[in-house]
């Protein structure tokens, strides 16, 4: 079995920035003679689920993460630290894991965005529980600490995350052709002998093959709005962050084998588990001593008289048949096992309509339910227009 696995990868996900597409990173895993592969992308986890499958169709295990931005306040847009971030390398090892990670990545966006979705170290505490923890390239906080402040900044630093990942922080080696790396790794051992951490090897990889990194420069152009020709354009310093082979990694990291099977050491540890053969549904919060099918059927007669009560053809209306329609779509609902999908849509698009934002008037064959228009889910009036609500749902 390999003693290495890539624990440190950038895809497409990673967007404007990484450049290996997610089948091909897999296959290349499977090629290499891998029992694993990783995802990383800066930030989010939008390609977790496509990545997961992917690596089950080639036979090799799934390790999903993420390398988050770390501030010092994610609520913090306005002062000079706020556009201050550091990079952190997580990694899920366990659905727990998965789970806070996915937390994570939704806090940074909803609440932590300021130019990208930042996290900080309260939230990386309260959500560590099943995550493992890489320290990260040159944009690494305890990185950074070594190379501008002193071994005694990043010890104190390195010994924080020790504090929030115990027995699950590991201070990561890399060897990508770069002179200020080569420097950081040397600061890197130092560091490990001091902390009695242990070590990983990664590679950044940000594209596919040795002779992508052209192409991945004109991606960075696209994302920094500027040309192949422009000196002062943003881009590596060095054209190996390509998806190495074992022996590629093997020899820098001779002198230092632990890093390498270390690796597989993680990968032995991650194990996220995702089912797609069931639905996984909001919770609806009930009244008291009222079920999905009760509460349901009384949002729907309540709401229908109020819908009557409001109609500008009140006095014409053929009243006995809206409700014998309400019944036999209730009871086709309810026999379907649907009531908690139409409690949870009505609950987001009232809250909506309630709070200013714009909602369309329904559209589909779901127009030509009564029950959704007495929910306030459509806002067209199904019996006028004789529209079928067998086109819905039907038994």
């Amino acid at each position: 079995m390999s003693e290495f696995v890539h624990l440190h990868c950038h895809t497409e996900y990673s967007l404007l920035d990484g450049a290996i597409r997610l089948k091909d990173l897999c296959a290349r895993a499977k090629d290499h003679g891998m029992p694993a592969a990783a995802i990383t992308d800066h930030g989010n986890l939008f390609g977790a689920t496509h990545f997961y499958n992917y690596c089950k169709d080639v036979g090799i295990k799934p390790i999903i993460g993420c390398e988050v931005y770390v501030c010092h306040d994610h609520t913090d847009r306005e002062s000079a630290l706020a556009r201050r971030r550091f990079h952190l390398v997580l990694l899920a090892q366990n659905n727990d894991g998965y789970h806070n990670l996915v937390r994570l990545v939704t806090r940074g966006f909803l609440d932590g965005f300021h130019y990208k979705p930042r996290v900080d170290k309260e939230q990386l505490r309260k959500y560590s529980e099943g995550i493992i923890a890489l320290s990260a390239c040159l944009a690494g906080e305890i990185p950074r600490a070594l190379a501008q402040q002193g071994m005694e900044e990043a010890e104190a630093l390195t010994r924080e995350y020790m504090d929030i990942y115990p027995n699950r922080f590991y201070l990561e080696l890399q060897s990508n052709g770069l002179r200020e790396q080569e420097v950081l790794n040397e600061k890197l051992l130092e560091l490990a002998e001091r902390t009695k951490l242990p070590l990983v090897a990664t590679n950044d990889c940000h594209y596919l093959n040795a002779d992508d990194a052209d192409a991945h420069e004109v991606l960075l152009c696209i994302q920094t709005q500027t040309t192949m020709d422009d000196p002062k354009r943003m881009k590596f310093e060095t054209r190996e962050l390509y998806y190495k082979s074992i022996e590629e990694m093997e020899k820098p990291f001779s002198h230092v084998p632990e890093a390498l099977s270390n690796t597989l050491r993680i990968a032995e540890q991650c194990n996220v588990t995702m089912r797609f053969d069931q639905h996984f549904f909001p919770v609806y919060n009930l009244p008291e001593g009222m079920t999905l099918d009760t509460e349901f059927r009384r949002l729907a007669e309540e709401g229908l008289e109020r819908r009557l009560a409001r109609h500008p053809n009140r006095d014409t209306l053929d009243i006995a048949r809206y409700h014998e329609r309400l019944q036999r779509e209730l009871s086709v609902i309810l026999e379907m096992g649907f009531p908690g999908y139409f409690l949870i849509v009505q609950d987001f698009i009232n809250w909506a309509k309630d709070h200013g934002i714009p909602v369309g008037p329904g559209r589909g064959s779901a127009a030509g339910s009564l029950v959704a228009w007495a929910l306030r889910i459509t806002n067209l009036d199904p019996l006028p227009y004789n529209l079928l609500f067998e086109r819905f749902l039907n038994i």
